[in-house]
């Protein structure tokens, strides 16, 4: 009996010094995967339904989208047509047509896990094909001896100017937040640069608006425009998300 518990002893001292031998984690890793959903989100554009139900001299409908390629970048895109009657001092045009934007979207807000908001700038590639009529115009005439009560009269009949084009490049600055479960309500401003080599105007006249750019100021190559947008979000893989590496400093 003496000779079993003694070995029992010997045993348990065994398995004790080889357990203490072992180096303790005290900083235990967190074997929880994080997986985060990628794929495509699709909507339409607000803001071009509410000018078009307001006024009558405008139709417009923009379609949006984007597709995640990594945890900041987006690849995003517009497509749209817009139709547009002005007045001018001078004259009064018409001008219809349509459009599409390409470019990237980087994300700079960090999102709590499981969020997919967005606080984004991004750049577009944008091309346009569209119409231009010239409704009616009158001359400019400092002598107002022939005409005191206004500018005479040019021509009241339609002059069309087809095929036109125009290409641009825009910075974007916007926000998209999750209204609902895959559901998000987005706003952005961009400004639009003209590229001018890459633009067919009229013979002796010039594209007074470009749908998707908006309306041309003489003598600037510059635009300003925006969006409202409400768009789905169709989940279709997800991705781990890896841990940022935190760099420890050695103790002095």
């Amino acid at each position: 009996m003496l000779r079993y518990f003694i070995s029992t002893c010997i045993l348990c001292c065994f398995f004790f010094g080889n357990a203490q031998s072992k180096p303790i984690d005290t900083k235990p890793k967190d074997t929880v995967v994080h997986k985060q959903p990628y794929g495509l989100r699709v909507g339409i554009d607000l803001s071009r339904l509410t000018i078009a139900y307001f006024e009558e001299e405008y139709t417009g409908l923009e379609l949006v989208g984007d597709f995640r390629l990594s945890q900041k970048y987006w690849l995003a895109a517009e497509l749209g047509t817009e139709k547009r009657s002005r007045q001018e001092d001078l004259y009064n045009f018409t001008a219809s047509g349509s459009y599409i934007k390409l470019g990237i979207d980087y994300n700079t807000y960090a999102n709590w896990y499981g969020e997919q908001n967005l606080i984004y700038i991004g750049g577009r590639y944008a091309f346009s094909t569209f119409n231009q009529t010239l409704n009616n115009y009158q001359i400019f005439d400092s002598n107002r001896y022939w005409s005191p009560d206004g500018f005479a009269e040019g021509n009241n009949g339609n002059i069309e100017f087809n095929n036109l084009s125009a290409s641009w490049i825009e910075f974007v600055l916007g926000v998209k937040a999750e209204l609902f479960a895959n559901i998000y309500i987005g706003g952005s401003v961009r400004m639009g640069f003209l590229i001018d080599g890459l633009n067919k105007k009229p013979d002796n006249f010039d594209n007074l608006f470009i749908p998707g750019f908006n309306k041309v100021t003489d003598g600037s190559n510059f635009g300003i425009g925006y969006n409202f947008s409400i768009s789905y979000f169709i989940p279709l893989y997800k991705k781990v998300k890896k841990p940022k590496k935190i760099e420890q400093t050695p103790a002095e």
